[in-house]
């Protein structure tokens, strides 16, 4: 049985990342899928950038009648999918890290719309940066990206407290987060200027951008903060 303090935290993480924790849980959740079922059941849920080019080519001269609307869709749902257990547990780490900050500073709604529009934000910047790709991309590694953005610009707008978050026993200093958003974002520069394979550099850069702007223009200042 759960102990006092043990179970006010545990009410606490509820309250505050109970939203967060059925995202995971639902991303968990199509990844088993995606193992059990195989790809028939993800191979049309995925980002083939060649594809979207060509519908919104064929949407922005008129031509609806070829226009697969679909096809825009897996700039969402490709978000849901890991090529990997690896991949998987890596994003899932830090989608928590971020994603639980975000949704303690400004609530568990503007989590999941940070979550949706930086995902959508980094699909179309990785379509965008690979118009002929005809690989596919999928990962939620976007929107991870995308709360990193978010998070920054918080911090530079506004003194906000040292986060907690479990399993951590003690707060961290918001200067160490947004070091560590800085050197991810660095790491993906300098990997895309060598031209290394098999990352979607494209997906992190406009999520994070797009987290920036959030940050920057979009929420306001968090209860728990302080103006600078």
């Amino acid at each position: 049985m759960l102990s006092g303090i043990q179970s006010v935290r545990f009410r606490h993480l509820l309250k505050h990342q109970g939203a967060l924790l059925v995202l995971i849980f639902v991303i968990c959740l199509t990844f088993l899928l995606q193992v059990i079922l195989g790809a028939p059941f993800y191979f049309d849920l995925m980002i083939f950038p060649a594809d979207v080019t060509r519908e919104w080519e064929a949407l922005v001269a008129g031509e609806m009648e070829k226009v697969s609307l679909s096809e825009f869709g897996t700039l969402l749902s490709s978000v849901m999918l890991h090529g990997g257990i690896a991949h998987l547990f890596g994003n899932m780490i830090f989608l928590w890290i971020f994603a639980s900050l975000t949704a303690e500073l400004i609530g568990q709604k503007w989590m999941l719309l940070t979550f949706v529009l930086t995902g959508i934000a980094g699909s179309i910047c990785h379509v965008a940066m690979n118009p002929e790709e005809v690989a596919p991309c999928l990962g939620a590694s976007g929107a991870v990206s995308g709360f990193q953005g978010i998070y920054l610009a918080m911090a530079v707008r506004w003194r906000l407290p040292d986060p907690h978050f479990w399993p951590l026993a003690r707060p961290i200093s918001p200067t160490i987060l947004v070091g560590l958003a800085i050197v991810f974002v660095g790491m993906d520069f300098i990997g895309h200027t060598r031209g290394e394979l098999g990352t979607a550099y494209g997906a992190h850069f406009g999520g994070f951008v797009a987290g920036l702007i959030l940050g920057a223009f979009a929420v306001r200042m968090p209860r728990a903060a302080l103006p600078r």
